[in-house]
């Protein structure tokens, strides 16, 4: 099984690990369901990052060779799965955020997942998760910033933004098909 690349995905270690951008209040980790009310079955994870009324922002970035691949693994172009949690709160909206960049040993760009900021309402704001798969963005693959985050939608003081938990970055091998076509099929046991 591939294992996850972000370090304290979950608050399991406070905010241990994670680069902060605190507007508000800041950051605050409470233990599932805590004041959003919902509550989450992911397999160990029993705490979430709780976001304030102005943006909240954390990240990490991953050093893949530090993480012990070699630049012949990364330069195959194994499948990065990134996967994220969010919710809001039953008592106001708030705002969800992601970016994750592949970068090259210059950290420039090679590839971008940044969908829309997304918008909770919240009489309908329970755990969501988030998959994205990044394939085929060519050689030269050194590093994954990932970032989250976001706020509530009106300036209450305290932590009414968003919920955020179960986070990861795992890296796979690519497969082909039995018909050779290079799909976004992977090995069970990741890199």
């Amino acid at each position: 099984m591939a294992r996850n690349l972000l370090k304290n995905p979950s608050g399991e270690e406070l905010l241990e690990f994670w680069k902060l951008m605190e507007g508000g209040d800041g950051w605050k980790v409470e233990d599932i369901p805590g004041d959003s009310g919902h509550d989450i079955k992911l397999n160990g994870v029993t705490k979430y990052f709780a976001t304030s009324f102005q943006l909240c922002l954390k990240s990490q970035l991953i050093d893949l060779l530090a993480e012990g691949y070699s630049a012949e693994q990364l330069d195959s172009q194994p499948v990065v799965a990134v996967e994220d949690w969010y919710s809001g709160r039953k008592d106001c909206g708030s705002v969800y955020q992601i970016t994750v960049h592949l970068l090259d040993e210059n950290k420039e760009v090679i590839a971008r997942f940044q969908p829309l900021q997304k918008t909770l309402d919240p009489e309908k704001s329970p755990w969501t998760q988030v998959i994205h798969t990044f394939s085929h963005y060519g050689r030269g693959l050194r590093f994954v910033s990932f970032e989250h985050g976001g706020k509530d939608n009106k300036p209450w003081k305290g932590w009414y933004g968003v919920r955020v938990t179960g986070s990861s970055v795992k890296l796979f091998h690519p497969l082909k098909d039995p018909l050779g076509s290079d799909g976004p099929t992977v090995k069970e046991e990741g890199l």
